[in-house]
């Protein structure tokens, strides 16, 4: 089997995340990028396929933030060949409508027969990746997958988790687009040192693609840091002065009589 997995990179929001210098979208100039988590869910469940069932996994990314060192952490994995996409502006993603088309473009030669994707990046306003995808390629899709079993060749098992956490399993005519939610491990832990010695051996390909005009679905008016609210109130003293306190504090609240 013939896998294609899609990883973006994403602002990380551990960091500090700040508003630029027209009220409308964030300074990416100082923001720190990791691997999009539903992102390495997706690397993870395709190569557990290869794994079962032989095959080989093809990672795409395109060029931004810090995808050189998630490309290498692939093929450090175990992902068969790496490809960056090259668009012209390496200091912006592109919204999901823009960038499916682009990955279209690479993937088509390719001849996948499954495009595993994560299923939301964090920094996606007006659509998502692998839906959006899976029009351009004209392929089934399922997201919020939870795990995939190979049924026979021309189909997959997918296990879909609807709201409140019931799952239904689909069967899926390949070739297909999936939205990966989670794999069936936790992915791997690669080592630093297995990263530096991909990135000796292994080789990004670089493939330069059109880019298409960019379709304003969503236009924000403007971006607010979170207010800043009331602190906390540490409540000291002995057990029985804590406890009466918050009685009371609940009282006043109208949840205590």
């Amino acid at each position: 089997m013939k896998i294609a997995v899609v990883i973006r990179q994403v602002p990380d929001l551990i960091e500090p995340l700040e508003v630029d210098s027209t009220g409308k979208a964030l300074d990416l100039s100082s923001a720190a990028f990791v691997l999009n988590e539903s992102d390495d869910h997706a690397l993870e469940q395709a190569l557990l396929l290869k794994e079962k069932h032989g095959g080989s996994v093809t990672v795409l990314g395109i060029d931004f933030g810090d995808v050189d060192s998630s490309l290498y952490a692939a093929a450090a994995k175990g992902a068969d060949q790496i490809i960056k996409l090259l668009w012209g502006d390496p200091n912006r993603t592109p919204p999901p409508q823009q960038a499916a088309p682009m990955y279209a473009e690479v993937l088509r030669p390719l001849g996948p027969d499954l495009v595993l994707v994560g299923v939301q990046a964090h920094d996606e306003l007006d659509g998502v990746l692998p839906a959006e995808l899976a029009v351009c390629l004209g392929w089934p899709y399922v997201g919020v997958v939870r795990g995939v079993q190979a049924a026979n060749g021309k189909s997959l098992l997918v296990c879909k988790e609807f709201p409140g956490a019931v799952m239904a399993q689909f069967e899926v005519r390949l070739p297909a687009v999936l939205g990966i939610l989670g794999a069936e491990q936790p992915p791997r832990y690669v080592p630093v040192s297995r990263i530096r010695a991909a990135m000796k051996t292994a080789s990004i390909a670089e493939q330069q693609v059109a880019v298409p005009p960019e379709a304003v679905r969503v236009e924000v008016a403007r971006l607010y840091p979170p207010a800043p609210t009331e602190r906390a109130e540490m409540l000291t003293g002995s057990p029985e002065e804590v406890a009466s306190r918050i009685a009371a504090l609940l009282e006043e609240k109208g949840l205590l009589r």
